[in-house]
Formats: structure tokens, C-alpha cells, sequence
């Protein structure tokens, strides 16, 4: 079950909740590319096969993608702040289990512990919804966002600059520093959402996604390996999918589901999350050519002959660019709202590709596809929160957010199993090396290309906006037109509680309740006793309202959708009053 509250923000933030968030957001994101520099040497360096070398990044990917969905529904439960502290800690730990060992399995042991911590990226945008202003949200949930993207591209250089002059164990010290760091500065400045669900937390369906979710990621990653028409590979997507419809029966049938499905159903959290996956995909390719080409020697002919370090510095304007673009992100998105940002972003992304097949046969060249790509694909991940809080109940923010976390952690490992394919397939063998070639970067770019063509198409099927919104979203509000659009068309009941002497009661709970008896949304009234409820759907609803002191009431009211919202006036007179 939902519970819903005004569109007032639930609490008084300071303004370093933002950076610190989005602070976290960039320590969690390091996991990700913490070990590309160093990921041809991991045979070496674990003493083992190249196959189970791959284990190390592929554990973190699941983890990750498993996490995401399931902390985001355990914030709107039991408190975003407390679920945030609680994956930084994780992460900190699998980075200490890291730091001391060399042993595959327990390499690979926290590895996965780390990746648990991306569920932190969601959660930290919901807690931005319920606290900030809206001048303020746009603008922080685009920073929020990005730092996925900041976080992998400044990783880069800081991680090739510590495993060229140090021991590779360094960079989990570093990480699990970073991580106590994130937690100090959560505990001191991150207030607490009062905001919650109701309900309690479906485990059954927890360990249905799960399960689904590996079985299904599980061939993408290691594919390769496997034969991607072995009978291992075929059977494991077949497990998936039918292990994923028996837990979105299941999930249908929940009154508190983990995810609710029928509001992933509709087209403006649908199209969101396909655009994501493709969003996911360009932006990992980047990640994999760019690094490669520049540190291959010039002796190939096509190789830039750069050192690790400087290899990471001319990716990392990647990163630093899709941070900057957060604030232009929130101007043109209050202007046109996030379908637009998203789209203008894929465009920019697009180009950079488009160029990048002609743009390889210099370092700064290199430099400009960062900028390009940083550009759009900062609009781009921006958008995807804006577009997700514009279409769920504020109480579902949490999971809907982790959802949407998933969809771009899917792109990525689709990225990089078929960027791995393609070089691997394409590749060279000189002295029993196998050497990239630039036919397959440019077959990458193309993929990539591909992707973004694809993530167009899909935005361009997201709702856009009514003729008779465009005024109240051009307000000098800087929060994303989707939340403006999302209060115009799920309008709901407002009024005010009032007590037996015609005074305003604070703090009541109220409550509605649609026609099967189910909870449909809650909220507590402010200090002159007014509420506002927003509506899943038209319909017949019971509002009810309960304060310390005073005795229930309860009243039937009927919604029509794209009516004026109902106003109403309830009393606690003392006394139950049956609707």
C-alpha cells in the first residue's frame, strides 16, 4: 500500500544536503570503474584464469542491479537516510574484504558487498523529493543522477594514478576512506524523511526479482565465455523469464508489492525506463573504447601510445561535464520539462558518436567525444528521475527510483557484454596478445549509435504536455515540468481538519481509502489543519482523519479525474462518524 503527501516538501534541509548526497551518489558510482585500469593484470594479480577474473567486475553488476529495487521499497518503509547509511556501510565493509586479500572468492566476496551500494543513487533522490523546495529539486535530483556518470568518469584517472605508483589494494583503502567519509557527513547534515509507506516488505517478491534478475544478467555477462548459443547461455534466459512472469503474477496479486507493476505500467514510468536501458548502453561504450584506444601503442598504427594516467585524464571531462550540466539541466527542463531535456540529451549524444567515428587519431580528439558525450548524456541521465517523481505517488519514489537505477545497470551489462563480444571478435593476434583494432571501436560507436536511435524512439512516445498546462509549467520554479504536470493531472481532495470548537487540527492523519477497501494514499495535515491527497484514478474514494484526542470521521467523496480538485472540510467531533 501507498501512502501519499502534499506537495510541500516533508522537512527543513540544509543547503549542503545536496552535495553531500550527491557526494555519496559519486563514492557508490567509483565502484563501478574502480578496477578498469587495472582489468587486463587481474589474471596476474589473482593468480587465476582471465574466465574467472571476470567474476570480480560481474559480481559487483549483480549485486548492484539485485539491490537497487529492493533498498529503494525498504527506504519508503522504514527511512531513505537509514537505508543510505546502511548500504554506505556494506559498501565499506565488501571494500576492507577487498583491501585484505588477493584469494579469488574472497575478492569476489566484496566485490559484491560494494555493489550492494548502488541502491544509494535512488534513495538519494528520494530523499530529495521529500525535503527540497521546489526551486531547489530539479537542479539536485539532475546532480543526483549524474553522479552514476561523475562518479565512473572521475574514478578513471584518480584509479590508473593510484595503480601506476602504488600497490592495486590502495584503491579499495581509498574507497572504503571515501565511503566512512559519505556516512560521517549523512549522519551530520541528511535529515531524516518523515515520509513512509505503508504496508510491510514483500519478501517473497524481493527474492523473485532476485532471482530473475541473476539468471538473466548472469548469461549477458559472461556470455562471451559461455558461447552465446551454448546450451547454459539459452537455458538461463529461459529460467529468467519464466521465473520473472511468475513473480510479476505474484507482485499483481500483493496489496504491498515490492514493485508495483501496474504503475511500471504506465507510459510515462514505461518509456522512461526502455530509454534508460538505451541511455545506460552509450554511456558504458565510451567507457570501454576510449580507455583502450588511448593507451594502445602507436607501433598498431591506429594506437594514441597514452600513458594510464593520462588516458584517465582525457576521459575524465566525461564525468566533469555531465556534473556541470545538472544546472543547465534544470533551467531548460522547467522551460520545456524533462522530455524535452531527454530528448535534446539523446541528440547530443547521438552527435558525439557520430563524430567519434572520425575523431580518433588524436589524443584531443579524445577530449572533445568526452565533452560531447558528458554533455548529452548529463541531460540525458538528468531527465530520467524528473520523468519517474512526475509520474509515482511521493511514497514510491524510493522504489520507483531503484527501478529506474536497475534499467540503466542492465544497460551497462548489456554494454559491456556486447562491446566485449565485438573487440573480442574483431580483435588482433600479435605474439599471442590479442590487440583491439580500430574497425572494432568504430563498430562500438556504431552500436552505441544504434542505442541512442532507439532511446529517441522511445522518448518520443512519453506523454507530452496539454495546451492548458504550458502556463503553469513556465513558472520561474526551477523544479522539472513533470512534477508540475503530475499535480495538474492527478489532482486530488484538499481541505482542512478541524476539531469540534471549528479549530484547525495539525498532524492528523488522513487517509484515503478507494472502493475495495485498500489504502490509496495518506498524509498529515499542516499547522492550520490543511491537507492535500492526490488520486490514483477516478473513482468513488472514503476520507478518513484521525487526531490525537479527537474521534474519527470519515466521508465519501467522488473523483473525476480532470475536474477541480474536491475540497473538504472535515471536523473530529469526538465521536466516530460512519460515511
Amino acid at each position: 500500500m501507498t501512502q501519499t503527501t502534499t506537495d510541500r516538501p516533508a522537512g527543513r534541509a540544509s543547503g549542503a544536503v545536496v552535495p553531500v548526497l550527491a557526494f555519496a551518489g559519486i563514492v557508490v558510482a567509483v565502484m563501478q570503474t574502480l578496477l578498469v585500469p587495472v582489468i587486463k593484470d587481474l589474471p596476474q594479480l589473482l593468480d587465476t584464469a582471465p574466465s574467472n577474473a571476470t567474476w570480480v567486475l560481474t559480481s559487483t553488476l549483480l549485486s548492484g542491479a539485485v539491490a537497487t529495487p529492493i533498498m529503494g521499497r525498504l527506504g519508503d518503509l522504514f527511512g531513505k537516510r537509514r537505508m543510505l547509511i546502511l548500504s554506505l556501510s556494506v559498501m565499506v565493509v565488501g571494500a576492507l574484504v577487498s583491501a585484505l586479500t588477493s584469494d579469488l572468492l574472497l575478492m569476489i566476496a566484496g566485490r559484491t558487498l560494494q555493489g550492494f551500494a548502488m541502491g544509494a543513487i535512488p534513495l538519494g533522490i528520494g530523499l530529495m523529493r521529500d525535503m527540497l523546495p521546489r526551486e531547489k529539486l530539479g537542479s539536485a535530483m539532475a546532480l543526483m543522477s549524474s553522479s552514476i556518470g561523475v562518479g565512473g568518469g572521475l574514478a578513471l584517472p584518480a584509479a590508473a594514478l593510484v595503480a601506476q605508483h602504488s600497490d592495486w589494494h590502495t584503491l579499495y583503502y581509498g574507497a572504503a576512506g571515501l565511503g566512512v567519509l559519505a556516512i560521517a557527513l549523512t549522519l551530520l547534515v541528511v535529515p531524516e524523511s518523515p515520509m513512509r509507506a505503508e504496508g510491510t516488505f514483500d519478501l517473497p517478491g524481493a527474492l523473485g526479482l532476485s532471482a530473475g534478475l541473476v539468471l538473466f544478467l548472469l548469461p549477458i555477462t559472461k556470455g562471451s565465455d559461455w558461447g552465446w548459443a551454448s546450451g547454459t547461455t539459452l537455458g538461463l534466459f529461459a529460467a529468467s523469464a519464466v521465473v520473472l512472469v511468475l513473480w510479476g503474477v505474484m507482485e499483481l496479486r500483493l496489496k504491498a508489492p515490492l514493485v508495483d507493476l501496474r504503475t511500471t505500467a504506465r507510459p510515462a514510468v514505461l518509456f522512461t525506463n526502455l530509454a534508460s536501458i538505451m541511455v545506460g548502453v552509450s554511456f558504458y561504450v565510451v567507457s570501454l573504447v576510449l580507455p583502450q584506444l588511448l593507451q594502445l601503442p602507436k607501433s598498431t598504427g591506429y594506437g594514441l601510445g597514452q600513458s594510464m594516467v593520462v588516458a584517465g585524464l582525457l576521459v575524465a571531462p566525461l564525468g566533469l561535464t555531465m556534473m556541470f550540466t545538472a544546472p543547465v539541466y534544470a533551467r531548460l527542463s522547467a522551460k520545456y520539462g524533462p522530455k524535452f531535456t531527454l530528448i535534446l540529451g539523446l541528440l547530443i549524444i547521438a552527435i558525439g558518436y557520430g563524430a567519434g567515428l572520425g575523431l580518433m587519431s588524436a589524443a584531443w580528439q579524445s577530449l572533445v567525444i568526452s565533452v560531447l558525450l558528458g554533455a548529452g548524456i548529463g541531460l540525458a541521465y538528468s531527465s530520467l528521475p524528473a520523468l519517474i517523481v512526475g509520474a509515482v505517488p511521493a511514497s514510491e519514489t524510493g522504489a520507483a527510483n531503484g527501478l529506474n537505477t536497475l534499467m540503466r545497470s542492465i544497460g551497462t551489462s548489456v554494454s559491456s557484454a556486447v562491446i566485449g563480444m565485438v573487440l573480442a571478435n574483431t580483435a588482433n593476434n600479435v605474439g599471442g596478445v590479442e590487440i583491439p583494432t580500430m574497425h572494432g571501436f568504430r563498430v562500438s560507436f556504431l552500436i552505441a549509435t544504434g542505442a541512442v536511435a532507439v532511446g529517441l524512439l522511445l522518448a518520443l512516445f512519453l506523454p507530452g504536455r496539454r495546451p492548458s498546462d504550458k502556463p503553469q509549467l513556465r513558472a520561474s520554479s526551477e523544479e522539472d515540468a513533470a512534477l508540475e504536470r503530475a499535480e495538474q493531472v492527478l489532482r486530488g481532495f484538499r481541505g482542512r481538519v478541524l476539531g469540534a470548537d471549528g479549530s484547525p487540527v495539525a498532524r492528523a492523519k488522513v487517509t484515503l481509502i478507494d472502493r475495495r477497501g485498500r489504502q490509496a494514499g495518506a498524509t498529515l495535515s499542516a499547522e492550520d489543519g490543511s491537507y492535500a491527497l492526490t488520486v490514483p484514478d477516478r473513482g468513488s474514494y472514503v476520507v478518513a482523519a484521525r487526531a490525537t484526542g479527537h474521534g474519527p470521521l470519515a466521508s465519501s467523496a467522488t473523483h473525476a479525474g480532470d475536474e477541480r480538485p474536491v475540497d473538504l472540510d472535515l471536523s473530529l467531533p469526538g465521536e466516530t462518524v460512519s460515511a
